[in-house]
C-alpha cells in the first residue's frame, strides 16, 4: 500500500507540474495584458508597471521566478486588486467554494444513491422508468440553464429564497441544488445499473438463503459492491463540481474562488488565474487519490501492490 501511495503521489506531482506549466504559458500567450484596460497610460508609466510585476523580463525567466515563488508558497500579487495578494483572495473565497461543493456533493450522493437503489431493486418496473426518466432529464439540463430558472422561479416569483449573496445558510440552498442535480442523476444511473447486476452475485444468493433481513442484505451485502462504480465517478464528479461552481457562483453572486477565476480571466490577471487553477488542480488530484484508496476500504477483494 505504501509503495502504491508513493507512486500515485509521484504521478500527482508530475501532473500538477504539467498543469502549472501549461496554464502559465497559455494565460500569457493570450491576446491582451493586465494593463490594457487602463486608458491612455503614458509609455513610461506602463513600462514602470511592467517592471514592477516582472513582466518586462523574458517569458522563461518569468516562468522560473513563478515556480521558485510557488515552491515557497507565494502565489504572487494580484495585478488588478492591488491591495490584495492572490493568497489572500484565495483564502477569502475558498471557504465559500468548499462549502458549496461539499453541500452539493452530499446532496448529489444522497439523492443519487436513494434513487438508484430504489430503481435498481425493481428493474423494469414503472418506478424504475419514472426515476430513470427524471435522471435523464437532470443530466440533459446543465447548471448554467437550471440556475437562472431557479432564480427566476424561487427567488423572483415566489420569493422563497434570496437571489444571491452569501449572508446566511438560505443563500446556499438554490446554488447547492442547481449544482447537485446533474451529478445526482449520474450517480443514480450508475447505482441503478450496479444494484441491478449485483443482485445476482453468489454472495447475495447465500445471504438470501440464510434468511437474513432484507435491510441487512441491502446495506451489508449489496451496497458495498454496488457503490464501487460510484466511487470511480466521484473523482471526475468533484472536478465537475469545482469547475461547475464557477458558473453557479456567478449566477448567484457568491464570492467564491470560481468568481475570482472569471474576474481574473476577463482582466488578464495572470497570477489570480494561476492561483485558482493551482487550488482546483491540487484538490482534484488529492480527491482522486482518496477515492482510489477508498476502494480497498469498501471492497476487500481489491488490493494494491
Amino acid at each position: 500500500m505504501r509503495k502504491y501511495i508513493a507512486k500515485r503521489l509521484g504521478y500527482a506531482a508530475l501532473t500538477f507540474f504539467c498543469v502549472v506549466t501549461v496554464v502559465f504559458f497559455m494565460v500569457r500567450l493570450a491576446p491582451g495584458g493586465p494593463f490594457d484596460s487602463m486608458r491612455r497610460l503614458p509609455p513610461e508609466v506602463e513600462a514602470n508597471l511592467q517592471a514592477a510585476y516582472g513582466l518586462d523580463k523574458p517569458l522563461i525567466v518569468q516562468y522560473a521566478t513563478y515556480l521558485s515563488n510557488l515552491a515557497h508558497g507565494d502565489l504572487g500579487p494580484s495585478f488588478k486588486q492591488k491591495d490584495f495578494t492572490v493568497g489572500e483572495l484565495v483564502s477569502r473565497g475558498l471557504p465559500i467554494s468548499v462549502a458549496l461543493g461539499a453541500m452539493a456533493l452530499a446532496l448529489a450522493l444522497a439523492i443519487g444513491l436513494a434513487v438508484g437503489l430504489a430503481a435498481g431493486l425493481t428493474p423494469g418496473s414503472l418506478l424504475d422508468a419514472v426515476l430513470m426518466g427524471l435522471s435523464n432529464l437532470n443530466i440533459a439540463i446543465p447548471a448554467i440553464v437550471v440556475a437562472p430558472i431557479m432564480v427566476l422561479v424561487f427567488a423572483v416569483f415566489l420569493s422563497w429564497f434570496p437571489a444571491g449573496g452569501a449572508d446566511s445558510a438560505w443563500h446556499f440552498v438554490l446554488p447547492t441544488i442547481a449544482l447537485a442535480l446533474p451529478y445526482s442523476a449520474a450517480i443514480a444511473r450508475l447505482t441503478r445499473s450496479s444494484v441491478a447486476e449485483s443482485r445476482f452475485e453468489p454472495h447475495m444468493a447465500t445471504a438470501v438463503s440464510k434468511g437474513l433481513p432484507r435491510r441487512r442484505i441491502v446495506v451489508r451485502h449489496l451496497m458495498p459492491i454496488a457503490i464501487i462504480p460510484v466511487l470511480s465517478y466521484l473523482g471526475p464528479a468533484v472536478a465537475g463540481l469545482l469547475t461547475g461552481s464557477v458558473v453557479v457562483e456567478q449566477v448567484f453572486d457568491l464570492p467564491g474562488i470560481g468568481r475570482y477565476f472569471v474576474q481574473g480571466a476577463m482582466n488578464r490577471d495572470y497570477t489570480l488565474v494561476m492561483g485558482v487553477v493551482i487550488v482546483y488542480s491540487g484538490a482534484i488530484l488529492i480527491f482522486n487519490l482518496l477515492v482510489d484508496l477508498a476502494y480497498a476500504a469498501i471492497d476487500p477483494r481489491i488490493r494494491f501492490d
